[in-house]
């Protein structure tokens, strides 16, 4: 392993750029090198950093103290932001989605291919411990065989959210910013999705984008899922409200995923394993079991692990490929929603 520190560099210094700038101050094998963002407040920001606010990205690509990029841009500057980056031979670490459109998602990853270059997407959940603990249970069995899936993300973003423009446009509702989150996990979980159906609405807000949809998911495994998602809804059945993952939202006992598999059944975030003792049958006692998990920053580990990528050569827990396998679901979802019949996914 080599002993030094990742340079990375965070372009965006919105919400979620400013909790990478956080994450990497923390981390034991990365430092930040500078921020990039051409707006004023940025410069208060990289100011208490102690870092140099540079106002666009050609800029920090002329710098050579750079290892590694976080792009946390509005989404429809991930493709041009990420490419420049693949072109100039620099890590990457994009923030989901990956692009707003898998049209772009295929541009970059195959940029990314033809040199060489590792590149990450943003599923940080990926790098929280329970999800660690979640995907060992299934890996070793203690399922059983997995039948079915399904995911609630319920939630009320307050009405100052939408203030910011893009969060009304196209491309930025809750299925391409918080249901990308749940189908990425259940493809982590359940492999690649095979077929989808959808209805989403936007009668409560008006706004170009949904505020509600529900999915139905085929596996190509045969697993069948369900997937309701509402940012309209005072409701703790999200994962921002289970998880606590992110301290600025309150915490629940509730779960938010859960996974049905022929020997035994698992609650998350709770990390709760339902199972017979014996027989397994609807007649017979059936018991839980809480597993105990730790509570590391996902996005510090994250920045770890990318940090990994870049000076010992390891391979993204969450790729290139792993993000446009996400986002190309959600792209299925927002066309059957708009035709109202099925889309196949075709790999």
């Amino acid at each position: 392993m080599n002993a030094g520190r990742a340079r990375l560099s965070v372009v965006g210094a919105g919400l979620i750029g400013c909790r990478h700038a956080a994450a990497i101050a923390a981390s034991t094998r990365s430092k930040l090198a500078c921020i990039v963002d051409p707006a004023p407040a940025a410069e208060e920001i990289a100011r208490d950093h102690g870092v140099d606010r540079l106002q666009s990205l050609e800029a920090m690509l002329e710098r050579k103290d750079v290892d590694g990029v976080i792009l946390a841009t509005p989404n429809h500057l991930h493709a041009e932001g990420a490419l420049a980056c693949i072109e100039a031979g620099l890590p990457v670490l994009i923030e989901k989605p990956i692009t707003d459109s898998v049209e772009d998602g295929r541009r970059v990853v195959g940029a990314a291919q033809s040199k060489g270059l590792a590149i990450a997407t943003g599923h940080h959940r990926r790098h929280n411990p329970l999800i660690a603990r979640a995907k060992s249970l299934i890996d070793e069995g203690r399922l059983g065989t997995i039948a079915s899936v399904h995911g609630t993300t319920w939630l009320i973003k307050p009405d100052d959210y939408f203030n910011t423009e893009w969060r009304r446009k196209k491309g930025a509702g809750p299925v391409y910013i918080n249901l990308i989150h749940d189908i990425d996990l259940l493809q982590y979980f359940c492999g690649p999705v095979a077929e989808v159906q959808a209805m989403e609405s936007h009668a409560i807000r008006g706004n170009e984008v949904e505020d509600t949809a529900v999915i139905l998911l085929r596996f190509a495994s045969g697993v069948l899922g369900t997937v309701n998602v509402c940012d309209t809804a005072v409701a703790p059945w999200s994962w921002e409200l289970t998880a606590r993952e992110n301290p600025a939202y309150p915490a629940t006992q509730e779960d938010c995923y859960r996974i049905a598999g022929t020997h035994g059944s698992l609650s998350l975030p709770n990390l709760t394993l339902w199972t017979n003792p014996g027989t397994r049958s609807w007649w017979e006692p059936i018991g839980a079991t809480r597993f105990p998990f730790g509570f590391e920053d996902p996005l510090v580990r994250q920045i770890d692990q990318f940090a990994a990528v870049i000076l010992d050569g390891e391979t993204p827990l969450a790729g290139g490929r792993d993000g446009l396998a996400a986002l190309e679901v959600v792209e299925a979802v927002k066309t059957a929603a708009a035709t109202g019949g099925p889309v196949r996914l075709i790999r």
